[in-house]
């Protein structure tokens, strides 16, 4: 950080009081991490029937929900609120009105869990709020700043919202939500692939030009533009068609040209810099997903479905939020972009508990495997907030 940014983060935190209300990044990916942790500690008892909770939402469709629109919705919120002041050079939300927005994502959370006693109507008007007040923060900033490129992601933001509203309606009317958790899975995979090929090449091209000269990931074009158009059209059509022969070749070209797209950037070539390695790992869980959704579509009885939904969800979701969680708390509060043993430990558990989920999709009969990958989830996520949680309540080093 810059001594620049060293004296605007003290002058934010000298306005606002708290540190932890001095930036998006901090409240909430120290509550959403948390809460990452905390329903996965809730899902397996209620899995296996040895609790219940007062949400009308079924146990399967809880544990779906809280993932994405909880605990996925609270990261992107961070990621956005610290992005777009950079993109726009605008101060970034923060204080009584950061505050008013993560009170708004607990209420939800609290609405969801108390459904089946308010009713699905009320919940699903409050748990909406948090979303719809995201993405009107984020177009009020991006407009306000003429920041007209990065308007697109927008698009997933309001797909997801669009998405959480649907969740609610579909499990009160057909008693499961399965299209609209498809749907906000892919928004939060759309928003991977195009913020995840702007940062990834982006940071990998600057590590190798200073540490390890040589080939460089090839620049966004059109081929780029492609993938992301494609994995889009696959993604839709898995959303409302999971099981057609469409939605597989769709989806198998989707994985194939991510592969493509995730060897230009080069990541073969930064094994000595964790922080810039984990970050290709995460995106290479998108084509795996992509491959096995495709392969479910076409030979169900050989791929199970479900393996490819914890592909996209504990592997590209899991493994890309920590990622940049890690570096962006450490760049954003004044500390060298170093991975030390703890960080390494917690890509390890991620990383794992996305394999282990996968492979017990294809062994249901060893719960085991899904304990054990639940363990490995809740170890990362504790983890982060254990390692992370004095960075992000603390004011900002000046090392």
């Amino acid at each position: 950080m810059s001594v620049q940014q060293d004296h605007g983060e003290r002058r934010r935190r000298r306005s606002d009081g708290l540190a932890l209300l001095s930036y998006g990044f901090r409240p909430f990916f120290l509550f959403g991490s948390f809460y990452a942790a905390l329903i996965i500690l809730v899902w397996l008892p209620l899995f296996h029937g040895t609790i219940a909770l007062t949400s009308a939402f079924s146990p399967v469709d809880w544990h779906a929900h809280e993932t994405l629109f909880g605990y996925g919705a609270a990261i992107i919120t961070g990621f956005l609120l610290t992005a777009i002041p950079n993109w726009t050079g605008r101060m970034p939300l923060r204080g009584n009105p950061l505050l008013a927005l993560l009170l708004l994502w607990v209420a939800g959370r609290v609405a969801v869990l108390a459904s089946g006693t308010i009713g699905w109507v009320a919940a699903a008007v409050i748990d909406s709020l948090f979303l719809a007040a995201v993405a009107a923060a984020a177009a009020r900033e991006i407009v306000a700043g003429r920041n007209w490129r990065n308007l697109v992601v927008l698009i997933p933001v309001t797909v997801l919202l669009a998405a959480n509203v649907l969740f609610h309606v579909e499990a009160a009317m057909a008693g499961s939500a399965g299209i609209s958790y498809r749907l906000g899975l892919s928004a939060i995979l759309a928003l991977i692939m195009i913020v995840g090929g702007r940062v990834v090449p982006s940071f990998t091209r600057n590590w190798l030009v200073r540490e390890n000269p040589g080939p460089v990931p090839v620049p966004f074009n059109r081929f780029d533009a492609l993938v992301i158009l494609v994995s889009v059209a696959a993604l839709l059509v898995w959303t409302f068609a999971p099981e057609s022969r469409l939605a597989g070749g769709l989806l198998l070209a989707a994985g194939v040209l991510n592969l493509v797209r995730l060897a230009r950037w080069r990541g073969h070539r930064t094994g000595r810099d964790t922080l810039v390695l984990i970050l290709h790992v995460a995106y290479a869980f998108i084509p795996a997903g992509f491959l096995l959704a495709g392969m479910a579509a076409l030979e169900p009885l050989f791929v199970p479905p479900v393996a490819a939904v914890h592909a996209f969800g504990v592997g590209a979701i899991g493994t890309m939020t920590l990622a940049i969680m890690t570096r962006a708390t450490l760049g954003h509060t004044g500390r060298r972009l170093h991975a030390d043993a703890a960080t390494a430990g917690i890509y390890a558990a991620v990383i794992l508990a996305a394999g282990l989920r996968v492979a017990s999709a294809f062994m249901p009969g060893q719960p085991g495997l899904l304990h054990l990958a639940a363990g490995l989830w809740v170890a990362a996520f504790l983890g982060y907030c254990l390692r992370y949680g004095g960075m992000l309540v603390k004011p900002a080093s000046r090392s």
